[in-house]
């Protein structure tokens, strides 16, 4: 029971962290007088190389070593596939439902109804990205409590994706107030959806979890992960304008700094 308790702790624990980088995110943006479109293209893309990495890598294998063990290995690879694309779909969804949220810099100087723009921008993107970060803290959540490998991998995933997340927050809440205090603490609201998701998931799940539902929750993620990729990371690096061969080049940095921190905690 001891030792429950203590993997439960240390999930909680990482999946709080990496909820806290949108706060980290926001205090580099706002400590900061003009951020460089290079480091944004850098950062979004890096970010979107790790996702990617331990997507593929990582987390699908593991869906469906559990899902093979739970249904057997034709049914369960299966399943795998499946569960891969109903997480696509299901983010797919909430973005259609949701305001959409951009991870591009405002402008300078806004002012009257350019600054009330802003902030509604800022509002609807803490929103959209806070629904977005339920889900994220179940996946790290659950990925501790199975191999704090995983959960390692996953949470440092999901905290370098949260940094460019906090300055898409803070940034246009704080061009249209003029207060950081009130663009610090939007982006650190939005952050803590990832402990609450960890926190009412565990809730929910932890009377049935088995390998079947394990795999079938890491095929989710995945597919979740690699869709924000595509649909979000990606297309905001392209917009800032600089070269594509820097954004291919954050890729291939994210995906090796990941592989390489992945062979030192096996």
């Amino acid at each position: 029971m001891f030792e429950l308790d203590q993997r439960v702790l240390f999930a909680f624990l990482l999946t709080l962290a990496a909820g806290l980088c949108t706060g980290l995110g926001s205090l580099l943006g706002l400590m900061s007088r003009r951020f460089s479109p290079r480091v944004l293209t850098l950062s979004l893309s890096f970010s979107a190389g790790v996702m990617i990495y331990v997507s593929f890598v990582e987390i699908f294998p593991k869906a469906r070593q559990a899902l093979m063990l739970g249904l057997g290995p034709a049914t369960g690879y299966a399943a795998t596939v499946l569960a891969f694309f109903a997480g696509m779909l299901l983010i797919a969804l909430i973005d259609h439902v949701l305001p959409s949220h951009n991870l591009a810099l405002p402008d300078d100087d806004p002012s009257g109804a350019r600054s009330r723009t802003l902030l509604r921008t800022g509002l609807f993107s803490a929103l959209a990205i806070g629904i977005h970060n339920f889900p994220e803290g179940l996946a790290t959540f659950v990925g501790a409590l199975s191999s704090p490998r995983l959960g390692i991998g996953i949470a440092i995933a999901i905290a370098i994706h949260n940094i460019p997340e906090g300055l898409a927050i803070s940034a246009p809440v704080y061009f249209a107030t003029g207060s950081r205090s009130k663009a610090f603490w939007v982006s650190f609201a939005s952050g803590l959806a990832e402990p609450i998701g960890a926190v009412v998931g565990y809730a929910f799940l932890r009377s049935f979890l088995n390998d079947t539902v394990m795999g079938l929750v890491f095929a989710s993620v995945a597919g979740l992960m690699v869709y924000i990729c595509l649909d979000e990371l990606l297309p905001a690096a392209q917009r800032t304008g600089a070269h594509h061969h820097l954004m291919i080049a954050g890729v291939t940095a994210g995906m090796v700094v990941m592989s390489i921190s992945l062979v030192l905690l096996a």
